[in-house]
């Protein structure tokens, strides 16, 4: 998903996914999947998907260490790698958490965040997207998770869109949800971040987010008008937009999409 980190960091981490791999009789292999900056590593071993999260020494734990773990308690219907392992070790400098998943995940829909052309993801995809958001839907907001929180809406809504909100209605939601945190199974991956959010904040990301490619995101539009069109997304849209324009000089695909989220926005 991103770029290989700087060399100390590649090879501190390759060092601590052969340890991982060991620890479970395993060997890594196939393609590396590197996170932010370095921070985890993910590949295939044997026939399972062993991913590695690495904190500073003592700043391990919080939302983003245990969002895996306690997704686990998330309902059936939301399509997703199963964890049946964890194994933690620290060092002098860095803790570490190893996570092995029952399979390696299916090719993701996009080899990054947002669409550029029409995936062309069949009836079956949406029926079953549309099964797991609503499935999370249902889920009542937990009280100790949050995907987004309630004082950056307020501020960076008026701050980069020009418009407000009053009321927010609050759901669980996955928080990332991004085409390629989605694969062609499908399957949803990096629960690192689920939580609290705004109704509907991921179906909000999985249409910005194609907005790319004018045919991609009339087929997200249709298929997910359930949600979208309910006035009770606005607040979800609004904070995907203000999150795309705020981070538009430090992010590549965000800059792309600052143009057609500006021209929805002038629409909505």
């Amino acid at each position: 998903m991103f770029e290989a980190p700087a060399p100390a960091t590649v090879d501190r981490m390759l060092a601590a996914q052969q340890h991982a791999a060991d620890q479970f009789g395993l060997r890594a292999t196939g393609r590396r999947v590197w996170g932010y900056r370095g921070r985890t590593l993910s590949g295939a071993a044997g026939p399972h998907w062993l991913r590695v999260v690495c904190a500073e020494a003592g700043t391990e734990g919080g939302k983003l260490w245990t969002g895996p773990s306690t997704s686990r308690a998330l309902p059936a219907p939301v399509p997703r790698p199963a964890l049946f392992r964890i194994r933690d070790w620290t060092t002098e400098s860095y803790a570490y958490r190893a996570e092995l998943y029952a399979f390696a995940p299916d090719p993701i829909v996009s080899p990054r965040p947002v669409l550029d052309e029409d995936p062309g993801l069949p009836e079956t995809w949406w029926k079953e997207m549309v099964a797991a958001l609503d499935a999370l839907a249902d889920v009542p907001p937990p009280t100790d998770r949050e995907a987004v929180r309630e004082e950056y809406l307020r501020r960076v809504i008026p701050e980069f869109t020009g418009h407000q909100v009053d009321a927010v209605t609050w759901t669980t939601a996955h928080g990332d949800l991004h085409y390629g945190n989605v694969t062609r199974g499908p399957h949803i991956l990096d629960w690192e971040g689920w939580g609290r959010a705004p109704y509907g904040y991921d179906a909000a990301t999985l249409y910005l987010y194609a907005l790319l490619s004018p045919e991609a995101a009339a087929r997200v539009r249709t298929e997910l008008a359930f949600v979208l069109n309910r006035p009770q997304a606005r607040a979800g849209l609004l904070t995907v937009c203000a999150q795309i324009l705020q981070a538009q000089d430090r992010v590549d695909f965000y800059a792309e999409l600052a143009g057609p989220v500006r021209e929805y926005l002038a629409d909505l």
